[in-house]
């Protein structure tokens, strides 16, 4: 009779633990390997929502390559780099923007020199030096991003080139050695427009993209 009683309380305790396996699968979850994954800073993400990009990544795509278009050159680019994607592209080059615009502010040549081709770094290097020479300092707030897009895309042999329109708000001011401000104001907000042309190695392992030009639309 007791090993009777001793089965039914086998049972029991048996439907017990398998309620309460099912009450922490649904309070914590499964796992599914996600969580070890590495964010990707060119890749798209949900706060890229709250983001001004005026492009949509569907009607990038739609062109065909070779045919003179943005939406050509960028399906050129995807075909040879299928991990490209315009919208998470736009949001690393807002970080890059914004990265060269400190860096070049504050003269740091050294976080300026990997984000920027040779030519480039030159005439970068040569500005800062100037402005060291002349004992000024250079303040700038980048407020925020007015909006960012795409104006051209494409392959150039092995590298891919997309070129970048970024209109922002800043407040830029120089001030020389006696700390007088000698350009810019320093309680001013600005709209500035910039062109950059940004360019990547498809051929490499290196998943950088460095800056080749820099544009500052006629008026």
């Amino acid at each position: 009779m007791n090993e009777g009683f001793q089965y039914i309380d086998i049972i029991f305790f048996a439907m017990i633990a398998a309620f309460l396996v099912l009450r922490l699968r649904s309070v914590l979850g499964r796992r599914t390997g996600e969580e070890q994954r590495r964010p990707d800073p060119f890749a798209q993400s949900e706060s890229a929502q709250d983001n001004v990009i005026d492009l949509s990544d569907r009607k990038a795509v739609a062109g065909r390559p070779g045919d003179g278009t943005l939406a050509g050159g960028l399906t050129q680019i995807q075909l040879t780099d299928p991990s490209f994607s315009p919208e998470g592209f736009l949001i690393g080059a807002k970080a890059a923007f914004e990265m060269i615009l400190m860096a070049y502010a504050k003269g740091d040549k050294a976080v300026l020199k990997p984000l920027l081709a040779g030519e480039v770094f030159q005439n970068f290097s040569r500005a800062i030096d100037e402005r060291e020479q002349a004992e000024e300092t250079m303040e700038t707030d980048l407020v925020g991003f007015k909006s960012v897009e795409i104006l051209r895309a494409g392959m150039d042999g092995q590298d891919a080139l997309v070129t970048v329109k970024f209109v922002t708000e800043q407040v830029n001011s120089v001030r020389d050695k006696s700390d007088t401000v000698v350009d810019g104001n320093p309680n001013q907000v600005e709209e500035v427009t910039d062109i950059w042309t940004f360019r990547r190695d498809t051929v490499s392992n290196d998943p950088n993209w460095d800056l080749i030009a820099t544009q500052v639309p006629e008026e």
